[in-house]
């Protein structure tokens, strides 16, 4: 039971990378719609994504529902920080998340 757990907690410490590199992104995108105008939330972007995400939790064996709701918290929090970001005229994400 150690072992598995050892591991569990190396899968979440490579999540947890993985979570931050997709937040710099969140930050550069903006950066990006400010600039172009655009709002934090567009509709059709998060249909897409959750869609393409239960696709490919379907293709892989898990379950697309849990998939969804994972995905609906990061989006709904990236629209947030978007939001905030985008109401800071002093924000500046860097160039390359």
């Amino acid at each position: 039971m150690a072992e598995l757990r050892q591991e569990i907690d190396r899968i979440d410490d490579a999540l947890i990378e993985l979570l931050v590199r997709r937040a710099g992104y969140v930050d550069r995108a903006a950066t990006l719609k400010r600039g172009e105008g655009l709002p934090p939330r567009t509709s059709d972007r998060v249909a897409e994504v959750i869609a393409r995400v239960r696709q490919r939790a379907a293709a892989q064996a898990l379950d697309p529902d849990l998939a969804e709701t994972l995905w609906t918290a990061l989006i709904e929090w990236g629209i947030a920080r978007e939001a905030s970001l985008m109401a800071d005229p002093d924000h500046a994400a860097p160039q390359e998340p």
